[in-house]
């Protein structure tokens, strides 16, 4: 029951679409899955009032530092993936969440600017880290990629993060209309009709490219974890 987390403080990074596409093609393969929506902006919550919602898909929207780990604990025989979308900004509960992941993503943008806006993440998890007293898996995914300079903007970035230790996945998530389309049909890639979107192919192989490297980043496994004193380390930490 691995809980994998999207966190990035800056706005338009593509985490609730990356959030929503390793949901739904988990759960077109079959997989329990709980998404989390802890984004006041609460978007995976109305995507979730859309018809098509596959029945291994379930939405919690009512959390918080308190009863994260509950949330988790008490519904962890019930799934097989928990998949957290974390508001933009630094909190008691992004950190409660990011101190409970098995792995946690960074979506950025392709460029070396907005590398420097995910350093928040990274320093967060570093500091929790020493709090918690275990490592926390996390990678940088890149997001929003035009598919024509896929791999020079992936040259830049990586270049940029590798000098700071930070590892990127191989495999980046472009920038398609036809994810925008999700949140206004509703469903998955796979129940989209090719004549009413563009490059739907193009966009099914990376969606199930990037989910394929994201498995083997972290098994399924069921744990319970312990409770950690996030919000006596934000009020130590301001």
């Amino acid at each position: 029951m691995p809980v994998i987390s999207f966190a990035n403080p800056k706005g338009g990074a593509g985490k609730t679409t990356a959030a929503l596409l390793l949901a739904t093609e988990l759960a077109e393969q079959g997989r329990k899955v709980a998404i989390i929506d802890a984004d006041p902006q609460q978007w995976i919550s109305q995507w979730a009032e859309l018809p098509g919602i596959s029945p291994n898909l379930s939405v919690i929207n009512r959390v918080s530092p308190a009863n994260l780990q509950c949330q988790i604990n008490e519904q962890c025989e019930n799934y097989d993936y928990f998949i957290i979308d974390l508001a933009g900004e630094m909190s008691p509960l992004v950190g409660m969440a990011l101190s409970l992941s098995d792995l946690v993503l960074i979506p950025i943008q392709g460029c070396a600017m907005d590398a420097r806006g995910g350093a928040r993440t990274l320093e967060l998890i570093g500091e929790l880290q020493k709090v918690t007293r275990r490592p926390i898996k996390h990678a940088v995914v890149l997001s929003r990629i035009n598919p024509a300079v896929t791999t020079r903007a992936m040259k830049t970035v990586q270049g940029f993060l590798s000098a700071k230790g930070v590892r990127v996945l191989g495999t980046a998530i472009a920038e398609r209309a036809v994810f925008r389309d999700l949140f206004d049909f509703g469903g998955c890639l796979a129940s989209l009709k090719p004549r009413k979107v563009s490059n739907l192919d193009k966009a099914q192989l990376n969606v199930r490219r990037f989910v394929s490297e994201v498995i083997q980043e972290i098994p399924i496994q069921s744990r319970v974890r312990r409770k950690m004193p996030v919000s006596r380390f934000f009020k130590r930490a301001a």
